[in-house]
């Protein structure tokens, strides 16, 4: 017999963890979040690393922005990786390690260390770089490539906006890694088209609640309109 957790364990023990309801238009962001990072999780090849971790955390905070209740989402995000059995302290710890070293990075000179990860011992995100490199079998994900994405963000918010630098940048990454160009600047296009989706389904669903809200009000007015006793003065009978 098989050990191996289904997608559906994973959802009950997420339900299990966070017992309230997921907001409808978010719904299947974390069921798709969930049953993505579980394929990988149960995947022989698969090995947590905080680029991934990054592009995890960087996944969820994006596709829930404007989530309410806001006091919920850190509650959804806990239950989403204890339902994997993983730790989402160190998902949060690593992923704001590697924002910070990324601050502190210039693109050039970025591009330039991971042109040499064979040449020099590295530590921190080149050190995680070289582990990657050197792992014949290293299991790739759209969510590793979420987070080398974010790193490239933090560093030239400007640059990532202009598809031929971006493309040019991922393209060295992706050599120096060993892994494919063309299905790493996919994946992050189809990440990239998927936010501009939610981003308009929000709006939608703000301009919804914002017309519900007057409408309310406007029966509430009228209503107080009908309710309201007249306080004008009787007028005196003619004489």
């Amino acid at each position: 017999m098989s050990n191996v957790r289904t997608v559906s364990d994973t959802k009950r023990a997420f339900y299990t963890i966070h017992t309230r309801p997921i907001n409808s238009i978010y719904r299947r962001v974390v069921d798709e979040l969930m049953v993505e990072m579980h394929l990988l999780t149960v995947n022989a090849d698969f090995r947590y690393d905080p680029i991934y971790g990054l592009g995890v955390v960087t996944a969820f905070d994006r596709f829930m922005q404007g989530y309410r209740p806001e006091q919920d989402k850190p509650s959804i995000f806990v239950a989403l990786c204890k339902a994997l059995e993983q730790n989402p302290e160190q998902y949060q710890q690593d992923a704001e390690a590697l924002r910070n070293e990324a601050v502190s990075l210039s693109l050039e000179d970025f591009l330039a260390r991971v042109k040499q990860l064979d040449t020099e011992a590295a530590s921190g995100l080149f050190g995680q770089f070289r582990s990657i490199a050197e792992n014949s079998s290293f299991k790739y994900s759209r969510l590793f490539a979420i987070g080398l994405y974010t790193l490239l963000e933090t560093m030239a918010p400007d640059v990532v906006k202009e598809e031929a630098k971006r493309n040019e940048a991922l393209q060295t990454v992706a050599e120096s890694l060993h892994i494919s160009a063309d299905k790493l600047q996919k994946d992050l296009e189809l990440y990239r088209g998927n936010l501009e989706k939610m981003a308009q389904a929000q709006q939608v669903m703000a301009d919804i609640l914002q017309a519900d809200r007057k409408k309310k009000e406007e029966r509430a007015r009228a209503k107080d309109a009908m309710t309201t006793p007249s306080t004008q003065e009787p007028s005196e009978p003619a004489s």
